[in-house]
Order: structure tokens, then sequence, then C-alpha cells
């Protein structure tokens, strides 16, 4: 199905009712058993009723019989809801457009992600002078009967010849890497298990460089912490048994390390960090010999130091230190102790990341959410920019030192990710692969404001809706306001379906993101996360103030420590929004830090077991402050069993307390994805349903009537 062009026209105005909440009968759950867990933290007691949830859901029949009734219970009130049939035709039409990944080019082969349409997974590519308009190397959709195991990371070797991949299974966090060879797409013996959270860095053109832990113990791998992390060195040929650790720190077992290795093969860069914070030691390597002797570069976890490249003796770094919207430092390696020159100050914009392409400095920064790319000498000399297509954001940069040719991904709200070629000596850029649109952008507007917080903090909110969308329309508020992480513009076929309805779509750039640099970020976490739940609130209050929205039509989502966000602001406002969707997120604050990836969010968060961290996690621990006896929005949570990142467990007991608190006559339903994770890797077919029910849910409690 395709966009109908007349109803994009300014004639074709909609209209919107307002939902008889009332109207539906009172639910009637499926029952959950309530424990008598209670705990005392600091002298008060703290009652923990579904701590039973927690279990694994693969391996605890009780809670597997729990999920299973659930499910049956929120699956037929979502295929009942009147809204479902025409949300699902709209996202199998705006779904199915060829998406084009930004390529790296290697060994004069040139590899990329592609996507006809409705692919479960994206196909890997590689173009080469036998196949100039490409051939398919990796096809993931193959892979498993239900689409959910699929390609993650990629790295072609220096020469072209073989290329690295890892492998997503049911959307865990765990990955396998494998390699193939890029000339016929035969696939090597080796393979590599229990990597996670590791980059992929070749070391010449026979062996790499990768991060893994100990393998778990039996049944603890999807929710066991995980300490120790390691870098190894894999050749080319030989059993992941004859691996050579090359890098770890026992005596900082909750230290994670990413190594990586500049183009010229000449160093081996390894960054470490305890948490989810940029801060970092950095330590190098030259790789000649092989020997691996690392040492010391910076020591202290004290600032944020990423690596851009390095050529030679010298390397270059994104850092903060001293510099909060972050600088470019030049080290040079070629005397008896490093010297750290500064080529790049800090400016009035947020600093993304750079990289060496031909022989200048592409920078990226965030102005007011929007991306802007400057070029720089190698020694820091401004030489102008690179025009980017437009206001909106840059989707990924490609390109090597001393090769002109470059690649950029760029999108908007409405711009579908579109890949550019340019040449770096000219900056000159043209489109790489043309995408058909099946819309008309001239049919939306795209407004940001700011608007003030509750301490007086203006905060930048983006607006979408189409023109022809007249008064105020039911509205999706979205938010996330943490781990240093911005949401500048990007396009979403899911969005769009919202939007073609007559809907508006509004994106807050809350504190606690990484929009505004480190201050912006240190903002909205720990102590202050109260500020973060303040200007959602705000956003929400400004929407119907304006007019945007009626008061019955606002509607909030928000994804893992978004999903923390919904469940925190419906607790803290129940009365401004008319429908809520959390999704895969943090709701138990005071347990948060032991399972799995839990741990590395104390950054942001505090420890629970620190008393005046725990004091502020109690206050606003969405499972841990459902009012009793409320009237609450509709409230659909939304996880899936596999999702080790952000353990179902937390949505479990969240989705219990509310349906256990009695809140009013409309729906606390708790949808549960099967071979599915915490997001990434999920197969379009899925995204698809999911997404049709969540808008159909928000669409009957807002009042949208979408329109064929």
């Amino acid at each position: 199905m395709t966009f109908h062009r007349h109803l994009l026209s300014a004639a074709s105005a909609l209209s919107f009712v307002v939902p008889a909440m009332a109207a539906e009968p009172a639910m009637t759950y499926p029952q959950t058993e309530r424990g008598a867990v209670v705990e005392t933290a600091f002298g008060e007691q703290v009652a923990d009723p579904y701590r039973w949830l927690e279990a694994d859901v693969r391996v605890d029949p009780k809670v597997a019989a729990w999920v299973d009734g659930q499910s049956k219970f929120t699956d037929a009130y979502l295929k009942a809801l009147p809204e479902r049939a025409s949300f699902e035709a709209k996202l199998k039409g705006l779904f199915d457009y060829a998406r084009f990944g930004v390529p790296r080019e290697e060994g004069g082969r040139l590899f990329h992600s592609y996507n006809s349409g409705l692919m479960n997974q994206a196909q890997l590519i590689v173009r080469d002078k036998a196949s100039p308009e490409g051939r398919v190397l990796l096809d993931p959709s193959g892979w498993a009967k239900d689409g959910a195991t699929a390609l993650d990371a990629w790295e072609p070797s220096p020469d072209g010849a073989t290329l690295a991949y890892t492998v997503q299974d049911g959307g865990s966090d765990w990955r396998t890497m494998k390699f193939v060879s890029a000339a016929d797409g035969k696939a090597l013996a080796d393979e590599l298990k229990w990597v996670k959270f590791s980059a992929i860095a070749w070391v010449g053109t026979d062996g790499v460089l990768y991060s893994r832990f100990e393998a778990p113990e039996e049944g603890e791998a999807f929710q066991a912490l995980n300490y120790n992390q390691t870098v190894w060195y894999h050749k080319l040929g030989t059993p992941q048994s004859a691996d050579r650790p090359v890098f770890a720190t026992p005596e900082h077992p909750k230290w994670g390390h990413v190594a990586q290795v500049t183009s010229d093969a000449r160093w081996m860069v390894v960054t470490s960090h305890e948490g989810t914070d940029p801060l970092a030691t950095v330590a190098i390597a030259p790789i000649g010999k092989g020997e691996w002797k690392t040492r010391a570069l910076i020591g202290e976890m004290t600032a944020q130091w990423d690596l851009i490249e390095g050529i030679g003796d010298v390397l270059w770094f994104v850092s903060s230190k001293d510099a909060p919207l972050k600088k470019v430092v030049k080290v040079d390696l070629s005397g008896a102790e490093p010297v750290f020159t500064t080529i790049v100050e800090q400016s009035d914009a947020n600093l993304e990341g750079a990289r060496i392409i031909g022989d200048k400095l592409f920078v990226e920064y965030l102005r007011d959410v929007k991306s802007q790319v400057r070029m720089f000498t190698l020694d820091g000399k401004p030489l102008g920019e690179l025009a980017l297509p437009g206001v909106g954001s840059l989707a990924g940069l490609s390109g090597k030192p001393g090769h002109d040719t470059g690649y950029f991904g760029f999108t908007s709200f409405t711009t579908p990710g579109t890949v550019y070629s340019f040449d770096a000596s000219t900056a000159k850029s043209a489109v790489w692969q043309k995408v058909p649109l099946k819309f008309d952008p001239d049919a939306y507007t795209v407004e940001q404001v700011f608007y003030p917080s509750k301490d007086g903090t203006k905060i930048p909110m983006f607006v979408v809706k189409r023109k022809d969308a007249k008064g105020p329309v039911p509205t999706i508020l979205y938010g996330y306001g943490g781990f240093n992480i911005s949401l500048p513009p990007a396009f979403s076929a899911a969005r769009m379906a919202w939007l073609e309805s007559g809907g508006a779509y509004a994106v807050a750039n809350l504190r606690g993101g990484g929009e505004y640099g480190d201050a912006w970020h240190d903002a909205g976490r720990r102590a202050r996360k109260q500020n973060v739940f303040d200007d959602f609130i705000a956003a929400g209050e400004w929407l119907i103030a304006k007019g945007v929205t009626p008061k019955t039509g606002l509607a909030v989502e928000g994804g893992s420590n978004g999903g923390l966000l919904v469940g925190a602001v419906a607790n803290q406002r129940p009365d401004l929004f008319a429908a809520a969707h959390p999704a895969v997120g943090v709701m138990d604050m005071l347990r948060f830090d032991r399972f799995t990836a839990g741990r590395y969010w104390t950054d942001d968060y505090g420890t629970p077991a620190v008393e005046a961290d725990w004091r502020v996690l109690r206050a606003y621990s969405p499972y841990h402050n459902v009012k009793n006896g409320t009237a609450y929005p509709a409230v659909l949570v939304t996880t899936a069993d596999t999702d080790d990142r952000v353990v179902p467990g937390h949505s479990f007991k969240y989705a219990a307390a509310l349906q256990a608190a009695g809140l009013g006559p409309k729906p606390q339903l708790i949808r549960i994805e099967t071979r599915a994770g915490h997001g990434s890797g999920k197969p379009v077919s899925k995204q698809i349903e999911e997404t049709a029910d969540v808008f159909a849910f928000l669409a009957h409690w807002t009042g949208l009537k979408p329109q064929d």
C-alpha cells in the first residue's frame, strides 16, 4: 500500500473524536501471585511482591506460564482494536522502500547493507569490478525460520578479501563472530563465541582483535553480570582455543575494553571504560612484531578519549579533557614521551565525532540538535564546511586517509536515510543511491520549539505533523533523556504511519542526553534525574497549552531509559496523559544493577547500595511508586523474552504492579515479544506487528481515527 495523494492535499482536513473511555468495562486481568518479600534498606521497609517474576522465562516454568497468560490476554485485546488493521496496512506500505547503508571501501571493493523493503533482515552487498551493481555476500533472512537471527557488526580486511562479521540471535547482546571470503562468498571455518560489546579490528589480513567474556554458567547466559572482559587476538585458520589474550585488567574486573587498529596497522589502541560514561583510559601497543606490549597513554578515567585515526606515530582523538563540548587532540608518539596538542578547540556546538578522509579532518557537530560537518587540516586549520542536504542528521560517515572518496548518510523527520558520496579534496557531494519517496515531504511541517521546564531551563523539541491536520490533534510525545545520548532528527517509517493518519509526533531533547555536551548530560542524571521527568512533563503541558494536542489526546512513549522515563512521569502526572507506552524499560531502580549490563548504568543512575543514591532512586522508581487507586492513562508495556540488556523482569514486575493497583477504567497491559531482545536485530515483520499493536492502542485511547 502506498500513501494516498488525495489524503495529503490541503482540502483533506482530518477530524478526531474523543474516546469514550468509561464505556469500556473494567479489566479482569490474569491473576498474578503476590509474594511476601519485604526488605529493609536504610531504615525503610520496601515490599517486592513480584520478585519471583525476575526469574528467566526460558528456565522457570512458573514465569513462563505467567507470560503465556498475559500474552494471550493482551493479544486478544489488541487484535480486537478497530484501528489496528489500518495501521498494519499503512506500516507494510511505508516499510516497503529500498534502504542502503553507508558503504565501506577496502581493497577496491565496496561493502554496504541493503534491504529492498520488507526483508526481515538487511543483506550485505559487495561491489567490485566483476559486479559493479553489487552481489549478495550475506543474506541473514535465511539464517532462521522466524527471521530473528541478524547480521550485526561487520568489517572487511584491509585488502578487501575477507569479511569478519558478528551474528545476533533472537535479539541477545551475545554475538558469534564469523568470516567469509569476499570473492566467492565461501564461509571460513573460524567461529568465535561469547563476544559482547566488541569492535572488530583487523591486524593485517589474517587476524583480528576482539573483546569477549568467559562463557557463563549453565542457564545464566541471559541474566548473569559480566566481568573481566578481555581483548583477544585470533589468527585465521586456527581454533578459538588457540586465541591469545592481549589485554586485560584483572585488577579492575568491571572495566570493559575495545581494541582498534590504526589504518596503517602501526598501532593497537585499547580504550577502557567502567560504565556508560565516556570517561576512558587508553593503552597503546606497536603492532610490528605482534608482541602486544602495551603501555598507558591515558592512565586515569577523567575525560573522554575516542580514537579518530592514526598515521605513522601520530594519533588523533576526540577528547573532553577541560572541554565539556569536546575538542580534537593530536598525540605525537615519536619521542621518548607522548606530546599532546589541541588542534581543534572546543566550540559553541557539541562535537559528536570525527574522521580523517583524504588529507582532511571531517568533524561532526550537533548545533541545537542539528548536524553540521566542519573540515580542518590535520593540524587543525579550518577549511570550511561539508554541505549537508538540509536540516537533519548525519547518519554515518566513511572514508580513510589517503583516499579522497568518502560517503555519508543523511536523514531527517521527512527524509529517509539517503547515502551521498563526496570528494574530500573539493567537498562536493552527490546522491550515491536515490531513495524513491512514497509520500510528499512538503505535506508535513517540522517545527523546532524551545519551551521552559519547571526550573525555567529552555528545552528544545521537534513537532512534526501534516499541514492539513487542523486544530489540536492526537499526539505522541517521545523522549529519552539519559546516558549522553542525543535525539536528532531522523526518519522512521513507523512514525510516518502515525503522521499519515493525521496525528502529530513530538520529540523532546531532554536533559540527561548529549545534545549540549557534558553539562546537559550532568543536569539530568543521578541526583538531578528529576530534571528529566520535569522536562518531559513540561513538554506535555506545552503541547496542550499551545493547542498542538487536546488534553485527552496526548500519548507518551520511550524505550529503555526512555521506558523508565514514561513509567516515572505516568506515576507523577497520571492526569496529564491519555496513554503511555514504556518499552523495554528499567522499572525497578533498586535492583537494576544485579542483572547483565545493569551494573554499567550506575554512572547515570547512582548505586542502590549507597544511601544517598538509594533515596533518589526510591523516589522515582516506576515499580515502587505506582499510585494505588488513582486514575491512570491507558498503559501498554512492551518487552521481549530474550532482552539481556534490560531483563524483562523489570517490565513483568511493573505490569503486575499496575494491574494490582486499581488504576481506573483504562487498561494496563503488557505485550511480550518472543525471540527478540532490546531492539536491535528485530526482523521487519516483528517490527510491523508490534508497531501496529502499539499505535492501534495509542490511537484508540487518544482519539485518533486512521483513514485508509
